[in-house]
């Protein structure tokens, strides 16, 4: 039997620069971008495949990127197949795609392994995750197609079920040491390999403000209410290990992409505190007013 293919029930285009990308919110909510808006975005033409035995996105094949393309964001970088409002059926990808690409691009870049095309796109990603820095991919989708009301009145207790697994995870590594590099960088602070492994309790507090009260609606204060703490004050065990393999989870890793990619952008913590939340504000929190490029 063929998977369904989704309908969507709102469409719009995002304005993000000078670039426009058709974007719709699905029946099932996810928010989709048009594959050549995101092309568009990026300074590319669809051309069609360069390279053979990939399954990757023709703006990811290229070799020297897959080492940044980790089996957890194969969620994300799937094609959807869905039926527009008007039209045919047509092909896009879920809206947190564009900071994924992103970070991928600029991590190529960082390490000195983008090819010259690529330094291009690496400069258009650089644009693209400072002007996404005023207010997230997601607000974007549900303001251009007029979903934003619908998201209001969605149930905390749905959000809950997707997020929250009933039984606990098994441990797989997520915050790995770049994510701590990031920090220390931004904070000016000299790290080792020792100091990645004992860093600052302040980290944990920090990690609490940038990953978990953004990730969703209630989803922190669920965790921590069913991870619990020992008679030290510590965590009893990992709080995404309390997160839905095909929802919570992969959320998670896509919100850390989007994270890290901000970090990048960023020359300081408290540029990245800034952009960081103009891109991805805490649930319950307005955006700031002053939406100024730094």
């Amino acid at each position: 039997m063929s998977e369904k293919v989704l309908k969507a029930t709102h469409s719009g285009v995002l304005q993000i620069g000078n670039t426009e990308i058709p974007c719709h919110v699905l029946e099932n909510g996810e928010r989709i971008l048009s594959t050549r808006g995101v092309m568009k975005s990026l300074g590319r033409t669809w051309r069609g495949r360069k390279y053979s035995g990939t399954q990757l996105p023709v703006f990811l094949e290229a070799k020297n990127l897959h080492p940044y393309i980790s089996d957890e964001l194969a969620m994300v970088l799937t094609p959807i197949a869905f039926k527009p409002k008007t039209g045919y059926k047509s092909e896009g990808y879920r809206a947190e795609i564009l900071p994924t690409i992103c970070d991928i691009y600029l991590r190529a870049q960082d390490d000195g392994v983008s090819t010259p095309a690529q330094e291009s796109i690496a400069r258009n990603c650089e644009i693209l995750v400072r002007a996404l820095s005023k207010v997230g991919i997601i607000a974007l989708v549900d303001e251009a197609t007029g979903f934003q009301d619908v998201r209001a009145r969605q149930a905390l207790q749905k959000i809950l079920e997707e997020f929250i697994a009933k039984e606990l995870q098994p441990w797989v590594k997520t915050f790995d040491d770049e994510f701590y590099k990031l920090i220390f960088k931004l904070n000016d602070w000299s790290y080792t390999e020792q100091s990645i492994k004992k860093r600052p309790g302040v980290i944990g507090r920090w990690t609490n403000d940038i990953i978990y009260d953004r990730l969703a609606p209630g989803v922190k204060i669920e965790l921590h209410k069913l991870t619990g703490r020992d008679e030290m004050g510590r965590l009893k065990t990992h709080l995404h290990r309390h997160l839905t393999r095909n929802v919570g989870y992969q959320k998670l890793l896509q919100h850390l992409s989007a994270v890290e990619a901000l970090m990048r952008a960023s020359n300081d913590w408290r540029g990245f505190k800034r952009l960081l939340a103009r891109a991805l504000p805490k649930y319950g929190e307005q955006l700031p007013l002053n939406l100024n490029s730094d």
